[in-house]
């Protein structure tokens, strides 16, 4: 798990291949199976996130209708900005996407020689069925979420711009975050303190200090991914040596 965040930092979404490059190396794990189990893993964490998402977001509906109140915000208005011309357009796009990814997987031998591969990855994504307890395994993947949660939390307190936050704002912050993570670039830099920024600015922090709050716990966090990186290679290299 070090080794991939650690990959990840050097190019990004690299650190899934290289944990499951890593298995299949030091503990003869099928590379496609262990990916299999990878995508399982991200499904779940998605359905956890999105969970977690609109739990937070009803729980400070209160605060954003009372901000589109005050800044006389109408988002009909901003829907309504995207004429229909426009969502004809999108689902063209969409539908034209589909029709070319279908033909281009019937026409090259690529993807029929993929076809067992695939499978593989399939048997991997199964794999959440063959785990022993279920409910426990679930109940580990809440935990290690509420762990990202508390290690994101804490920094609050180290500022007296967002000591004062609630739990629910800091939440919201860390939800919004999350999600801005996906956008594939090292460890999230860019689009996750765009995205801390102004959710920070959105509920009362200053621009400058937002900004500050942002810079130094991607920081620190990014820091400690290159400390337990090392500390992984050298633990599997050392480990796989004895």
């Amino acid at each position: 798990i070090f080794l991939s965040y650690a990959a990840s930092l050097v190019v990004p979404r690299v650190g899934e291949v290289t944990r499951c490059g890593t298995l299949k190396k030091f503990d003869g794990v099928s590379f496609t199976k262990s990916l299999g189990t990878v995508v399982t893993e991200r499904l779940v964490d998605s359905a956890l996130m999105l969970l977690f998402t609109g739990l937070a977001f009803l729980a400070q509906l209160p605060m954003f209708l009372s901000f589109l109140h005050k800044t006389g915000t109408n988002l009909g208005d901003i829907l309504h900005r995207f004429t229909g011309t426009g969502y004809l357009v999108t689902f063209i796009c969409l539908v034209a996407v589909l029709l070319t990814a279908a033909v281009l997987m019937r026409r090259y031998a690529l993807f029929r020689k993929g076809k067992d591969m695939l499978r593989e990855v399939f048997e991997g994504v199964l794999s959440l069925r063959h785990v022993g307890n279920l409910p426990l395994y679930l109940f580990y993947s809440v935990l290690i979420w509420v762990g990202y949660f508390l290690h994101f939390y804490i920094a609050f307190f180290c500022f007296d711009f967002t000591a004062q936050l609630s739990l629910g704002a800091a939440f919201l912050i860390f939800c919004v975050g999350t999600f801005a993570v996906l956008v594939p670039t090292p460890n999230g830099a860019g689009p996750w303190h765009f995205a801390v920024k102004t959710m920070l600015v959105l509920y009362g922090v200053a621009e400058p200090q937002a900004i500050l709050f942002a810079l130094v716990v991607h920081t620190i966090q990014t820091a400690l991914v290159v400390a337990l990186g090392g500390f992984g290679w050298l633990r599997v290299n050392l480990s796989h040596k004895c």
